[in-house]
């Protein structure tokens, strides 16, 4: 095999939690016994999933060609002499024994020869439909470099170009035709044991608009992330397209389209359609299965989380995921500024779901400092696509109305910005520049330490770069953005690695804690004790290089922990449905944990007494 790069095998060949392992392995004849100091190192090698692979072997009724065929069963060329023998594969595969670490640098290998982002994006899918387990091998080897594809911003490009690059099945597509059957259509997906499900509707991908049919890809990256970020088995997930139509002319008009070509159904049959998939899935999955709405339209999304929250398992990732990232950057920036989040005043750029979700998590965080709902709201300003959000302007839903303020109209968000004097300004509306030179400039005069968050994906959408909140603010600004940004060096010499507000910090540790202990109800209250969790992992060091947020190196372990705390919050409040409650937290949810390593398929076989087997004769 050709050399690869000193970075990448470094980055996919570190195996230090191996020795980890040997040391709590011990010798033949003496067990290992993990010393309490050990137990931690443990963990992470369990969360980390870089250990040796399990010794434990599987059975499968499976023979022959359909175990090369089957993502779940296939390890490829890492099927041993002896599993090609039993299985009956032998002959279907090169006469070549790989370990999973060579694997992955085939994969690499492969990998680095593409240039475009959306060939790279179709390589790794490809991959998961080939073989499930290598493919979260690979991922979570280095989430920092194959979260941008997998997710945004990749897959927002992915997603426009879905019907081009679909290569076969991984999710349900079910349309307003199939409203009365939706039950028969589950009863299509081949795995009942599903725990997780990432449904959309495809009406408001990303900052990309409606995408109908082609939203399909939100689901699936949602939920590999789901797997690689949080170690939710990826057996128990299910990613559901609801294909009501779209209004993107472009889309209707095009003879290649994938999906029902007609406008969106609106009103009292899509409400219906929406009400029987509910039904379906707790009927067929249980009450406990977890159902994350994602890319829902503004018209919607409130309105669908308010009347299920409290009937079914389920959260906007939107609303709920967005605040609670954005919340725990704020609190992380309060390291920065050395103050109370009561002494700040807010402007979001934008006033739908995103900017509202968070908002109202701002809320809460307050009046845990003691003030009351309607004080916070002072503190909060809105903008959206007529200006200001003011008391006696017309339109406006209950939603906005708790934000609006008894002050004069301003049409612009400079007008704002220089009016209100913000602490801090949040841009999430998906409009491109937003924050203005001269806006950054005001931000940088109004406050020694300025918050600036441009967490619009994909990155083609964000309100400004790094490099720009960096330069115009000489290094004083708090930068956070949704997609991923480069690290930034100054003239002076200062460098800054800009923190990404991705919600991949949120959503895989809440379904990996929501699962295990089997919460009926997903209150914002978990969505705040997850902010404060997150906040609390940014040290002094990662605060110092610019990050408001723990290395996206550091994800597993950041979701285990959410995982861990939600549990705890779950016992303690009574919320859990899983008794007996666990006395070792932390060892439950390890045991809901996913690793990609092989198993062994290799038949157990004996023998009897030698007496015991003679062959009767006449």
């Amino acid at each position: 095999m050709n050399s690869l790069p000193g970075k990448t095998v470094l980055s996919l060949c570190r195996r230090t939690s191996a020795g980890a392992l040997k040391g709590l392995t011990g010798s033949p004849g003496h067990p290992a016994v993990a010393r309490p100091a050990d137990r931690a190192c443990f963990q992470a090698v369990r969360v980390c999933h870089t250990g040796t692979g399990r010794k434990g072997s599987v059975s499968t009724k499976k023979r022959g060609y359909d175990i090369t065929r089957n993502p779940h069963l296939n390890k490829g060329m890492a099927f041993t002499l002896e599993e090609r023998l039993q299985l009956g594969i032998h002959g279907l595969l090169p006469p070549c024994f790989l370990s999973q670490d060579v694997q992955v640098l085939r994969v690499m290998k492969s990998y680095e020869t593409r240039v475009n982002p959306l060939d790279k994006y179709i390589l790794l899918m490809t991959l998961q439909d080939r073989n499930e387990k290598l493919f979260y091998r690979v991922l979570t080897s280095d989430v920092e470099e194959f979260m941008p594809i997998v997710y945004t911003p990749t897959v927002g490009l992915a997603c426009q170009q879905y019907g081009l690059a679909f290569r076969r099945p991984r999710g349900l597509f079910i349309t307003i035709h199939d409203k009365g059957h939706i039950a028969t259509v589950l009863n299509s997906w081949p795995v009942d044991n599903i725990k997780a499900i990432v449904v959309t509707d495809g009406e408001r991908i990303l900052g990309l608009g409606d995408l109908g049919c082609y939203g399909m890809g939100i689901p699936v990256g949602k939920l590999a992330l789901y797997t690689a970020c949080g170690g939710v088995p990826p057996q128990q997930c299910l990613p559901v397209l609801l294909d009501v139509g779209t209004n993107n002319q472009e889309l209707q008009d095009d003879p290649l389209y994938i999906g029902v070509k007609h406008k969106r159904v609106r009103g009292k049959e899509y409400d219906d359609l929406i009400d029987e998939f509910m039904q379906a899935v707790t009927d067929k999955y249980g009450m406990n299965c977890l159902i994350q709405f994602e890319d829902f339209a503004n018209t919607n999304a409130f309105r669908i989380l308010n009347k299920y929250r409290n009937r079914y398992c389920t959260f906007n990732d939107d609303i709920q995921g967005t605040a609670s990232v954005a919340v725990a950057g704020v609190l992380a920036s309060l390291k920065i500024t050395k103050n109370k989040l009561l002494d700040h005043r807010f402007v979001f750029q934008g006033a739908g779901e995103a900017a509202l979700g968070i908002a109202n998590l701002l809320t809460m965080a307050m009046m845990k400092e003691g003030i009351t709902k309607e004080e916070a709201a002072k503190r909060i300003w809105m903008v959206d696509s007529k200006g200001l959000i003011v008391k006696g302007r017309g339109n406006l839903n209950h939603e906005k109305e708790e934000f609006a303020h008894d002050h004069p109209h301003l049409k612009t968000l400079e007008e704002v910005v220089h009016t209100i004097k913000p602490t801090a300004i949040i841009g999430v509306a998906a409009i491109p520049g937003a924050f203005t030179e001269k806006i950054i400039k005001d931000m940088a005069s109004f406050n020694e330490r300025p918050i600036i968050f441009a967490l619009s994906n994909p990155t083609s959408k964000a309100e400004c770069t790094a490099e720009q909140c960096y330069q115009l603010t000489e290094g004083r600004g708090i930068f956070a953005s949704g997609s991923p940004f480069n690290k930034v060096t100054l003239a002076d010499g200062r460098t800054f690695y800009p923190g990404q507000g991705n919600n991949a910090y949120v959503f895989p540790g809440v379904a990996l804690g929501v699962i295990a202990c089997g919460v009926r109800h997903i209150s914002d209250d978990i969505f705040l004790a997850t902010a404060e969790a997150i906040a609390d992992m940014v040290t002094e060091e990662h605060l110092a290089e610019g990050r408001l947020y723990p290395p996206l190196n550091t994800i597993r372990e950041v979701s285990f922990k959410i995982a861990v705390k939600i549990v705890n919050y779950a016992y303690k409040h009574n919320i859990a449905s899983l008794y007996p409650e666990p006395k070792d937290k932390e060892a439950f949810v390890l045991s809901h944990v996913y690793s990609p390593d092989y198993d062994s398929f290799t038949l157990d076989t004996y023998s009897w007494p030698q007496e015991a087997m003679n062959v009767q004769d006449v």
